[in-house]
């Protein structure tokens, strides 16, 4: 049945990637109801917060068929009262004959589902593609889980010499419309992007998340605007698309500290804002887009990061590595 699992677990990842950055404080979530002869007879994921939790609205769609089947899902069930019932109960009621799931719960509060579930009779098995999910969907919930603070992810687009404009400072566009769709898909998912008043007065970009068409996407992250220098009443960032909010300061540990309620962040900001996040142990990980040009040149993706030798390297590892139309997506993770 590991196959079947494993299917059953992609698919259920799938349905939890759909959700990213609309559950929160609850985790994105998916889950997937199999049969007794392991036909998939229903999906969910995370509702909005106080709505229904994955496993809730699969066993919906699978109605009585989930009776002496098996729940796949991305996260241990829950096994607490808060705004919703345990989902726990929830598959106890259904009838269900096993659960799988990928990841434990490290929230003390909701966790022990695996427990309850055993001790009614449940078959359970954990471990189920850990690895895909916890660097998947529940990448960020988990380090908020374990940290207490914002997952940060820098986010830039760079030359295959590390320039990320021109000597003349024009940097559109560097990577592809393919590239640039990625960023915009990952920006409706995120719960904030952060940029520098450097960046906002030489470039003054909207911060938005669009569509494809151009259109602007149904969830759109807070745009935070940090340093001292005032930005125009014009600026784009300060528009009607979104909320904004200014951070008049350089320190990344105040920034994270006015994100505390925030668990996905994305910094877009320059050289100076990068280099300070990296200075400060601040950043979680890199996504970087190289496009297949040279440019030279002054303007590099990053400033100071205070590497005084190369013995003293900030020193990153590859998580993924992949193509988007012809540039390369490099997704690092600290060493």
């Amino acid at each position: 049945m590991s196959t079947v699992f494993d299917a059953a677990m992609t698919l259920a990842i799938e349905q939890a990637e759909k959700v990213k950055g609309a559950t929160y404080p609850n985790p994105p979530v998916g889950a997937v109801i199999l049969d007794r002869d392991g036909t998939v007879v229903g999906v969910g994921a995370t509702k909005p917060a106080g709505q229904a939790h994955a496993e809730v609205v699969a066993l919906r769609r699978a109605g009585e068929l989930a009776a002496g089947g098996t729940a796949v899902v991305t996260l241990e069930p829950c096994n607490h009262h808060g705004k919703t019932p345990p989902c726990t109960e929830a598959l106890l009621a259904a009838g269900v004959a096993q659960v799988v799931y990928a990841v434990a719960d490290p929230n003390p509060v909701a966790a022990g589902g695996a427990a309850r579930l055993a001790d009614a009779g449940v078959q359970v098995l954990t471990g189920v593609q850990a690895d895909a999910v916890t660097t998947g969907p529940l990448r960020e919930w988990l380090h908020k889980q374990r940290t207490g603070r914002p997952h940060v992810t820098w986010k830039y687009a760079a030359s295959i010499d590390g320039r990320s404009a021109a000597a003349d400072g024009s940097s559109q566009w560097i990577t592809s419309e393919a590239a640039r769709a990625d960023v915009h898909r990952r920006r409706a998912a995120a719960d904030a992007i952060v940029v520098g008043t450097g960046t906002v007065l030489a470039d003054d970009p909207t911060l938005t998340a669009r569509l494809p068409d151009g259109s602007l996407a149904d969830r759109q992250p807070l745009r935070v605007v940090v340093g001292d220098r005032e930005i125009s009443t014009d600026a784009k960032v300060l528009n009607d698309d979104s909320r904004t909010m200014v951070i008049r300061t350089h320190d990344p540990a105040e920034v994270l500290r006015a994100l505390s309620d925030r668990t996905d962040v994305i910094l877009e900001g320059g050289p100076t804002l990068a280099g300070a996040f990296l200075r400060a142990g601040a950043i979680d990980r890199i996504l970087a887009y190289v496009a297949p040009i040279l440019l030279g040149g002054p303007i590099t993706a990053v400033g100071d990061v205070g590497v005084p030798n190369i013995a003293r390297a900030l020193r990153w590892r590859y998580d993924t590595l992949q193509q988007i139309g012809p540039d390369l997506l490099l997704s690092l993770v600290p060493n």
